[in-house]
């Protein structure tokens, strides 16, 4: 038995009918004395109800508790003690708090159990919640990714049938081993196509065209044709399956995908229309860049790996941090560039020429690269170099751990919500079991109840509520495949 201080509500014990106010309750065999004068502050709530209700409403108090005790007036609850000792911190402080390890959703449920408004939840509380309901709101949105893709609507056409099998097969490897295949052929040829493009730049491996002049070999062209024809065709499907083909085309690894194609077609054309168009020399600049643009192919490996994408959405919201680092670094830059100019006047061969060259200087000392291009050769132009290099490191150190506590964060919380999403899935086809031996128990005998009520015990409270209806009714078991 645990108590509260009685000297929060001394006065009442001061009457004689003290005992008639008091209740006690016994919560999951944790028994607890509460005064009624203190549970009236909030006579919505069930404990005050049940200090107003008479003795003999034996209905309305069983709709109130788990059971009763008329003799030492005690009731008694089947739930959380640890979470009821926080709930009933309402009567006396007029807030709650939730203590560490509670999960917030199910003291959510407590709360309103007990009847206890949720306005009464402190502020540092309500933020926990709201990131539980977060992620269970991804959790409910991988789960129906998911259900969609393992249902097949019968009224839908056939066009539309295939447009899906079409956009699983090149967009999703985890639906059909068809599709980890073509998966893992995409991933080989953004490796071939990468290797194929840094070859052809050896000298070793270069031939010399009609006019002289060093051109790739024949055979790598080859290689670099097949690569762009297998990302074209990959391209043109996943865009032609897309339910919203102006978000495709407007998604950032979209359009690196058609970057990575683009230049082989714009240089294909330019060819075609003549050599003449091809001997000016701003076509020749433009061909050049759009072959250095190739090298943007090498950025669609981001889809095929979590970890690349974890990096990207981990600097996505690490925008802060890496604005404090650039602001660190360019007053640093600034500072100390304006400084070194300064300091090497007086010296007659200073490499230092203006404060705009300096800031190259100033960059590649603070960042501790120190080409060694421009250097201070006065006494105070290098006490300010040893300067610049430890504030910079002292910058750019700051501003580290909390990225790469983003990432750590990010990275594990997707490892939850996959787990998270594939125990819902556990759980629904458990359901439909459930629902289907309830049905068959109905026409059966005895053993066949006892194991729906096993399956029923088996079933977890917190389940996602997040979820459509439609996911949550009866339903077909889910293949074990789609669970692995």
């Amino acid at each position: 038995m645990w108590t509260l201080p009685r000297t929060r509500f001394a006065h009442c014990n001061s009457s004689s009918s003290s005992d008639e106010k008091e209740i006690a309750v016994n919560i999951g065999g944790v028994r607890l004395v509460l005064c009624g004068d203190i549970l009236n502050r909030y006579p919505d709530s069930r404990l005050a109800e049940l200090v107003n209700c008479p003795t003999r409403s034996f209905d309305v108090i069983s709709s109130l508790c788990d059971d009763y005790d008329p003799g030492k007036r005690e009731f008694y609850f089947d739930r959380d003690p640890d979470s009821f000792k926080c709930i009933v911190e309402v009567y006396y402080f007029g807030e709650v708090h939730m203590k560490r390890g509670i999960c917030p959703i199910c003291f959510i449920k407590e709360m309103e159990f007990w009847k206890i408004d949720l306005s009464y939840l402190d502020e540092c509380c309500k933020s926990n919640l709201t990131e539980k309901e977060e992620e269970l709101a991804e959790i409910a949105d991988k789960v129906k990714l998911i259900l969609d893709d393992l249902e097949c609507d019968p009224a839908v056409s056939r066009t539309e049938r295939w447009q899906k099998f079409v956009w699983k097969l090149m967009e999703k490897p985890e639906s059909s081993l068809p599709a980890r295949v073509i998966a893992v052929v995409s991933f080989l040829f953004i490796l071939i196509s990468s290797v194929v493009m840094c070859l052809g730049t050896l000298p070793d491996l270069q031939v010399e065209d009609s006019e002289g002049n060093r051109v790739e070999h024949p055979s790598l062209d080859a290689i670099e044709t097949a690569c762009i024809g297998w990302f074209t065709v990959e391209y043109v499907l996943r865009l032609a399956s897309s339910p919203n083909k102006l978000r495709f085309a407007l998604s950032f690894m979209n359009m690196i995908d058609f970057l990575a194609v683009l230049p082989f077609y714009v240089v294909l054309v330019l060819t075609c229309l003549g050599t003449a168009m091809m001997e000016l020399v701003n076509v020749q600049q433009a061909v050049q860049a759009l072959r250095i643009m190739r090298i943007a192919r090498i950025f669609k490996l981001a889809r095929h790996s979590s970890g690349l994408q974890t990096l990207t959405y981990a600097l996505k919201r690490s925008f802060k941090e890496l604005g404090l680092l650039l602001m660190y670094m360019g007053v640093g830059i600034f500072v100390f560039s304006a400084l070194g100019y300064t300091m090497e006047q007086s010296h007659p061969e200073t490499l230092f020429r203006s404060i705009p060259q300096s800031f190259w200087w100033a960059i590649i000392t603070m960042t501790t690269v120190g080409y060694g291009d421009i250097y201070p050769k006065t006494t105070l132009g290098r006490c300010n170099a040893a300067i610049s290099f430890l504030c910079g490191v002292i910058a750019i150190a700051l501003p580290i751990h909390p990225i790469i506590n983003n990432f750590v964060i990010y990275y594990n919380k997707q490892k939850v919500l996959e787990t998270a999403a594939k125990h819902e899935l556990e759980l629904m086809e458990l359901r439909a079991l459930e629902l289907t031996v309830r049905s068959a128990s109905r026409r059966s005998d005895a053993p066949g109840r006892a194991w729906e009520g096993a399956m029923r015990a088996s079933r977890s409270d917190t389940f996602i509520p997040l979820l459509s209806g439609a996911h949550r009714t009866e339903r077909e078991p889910l293949k074990k495949k789609s669970l692995t």
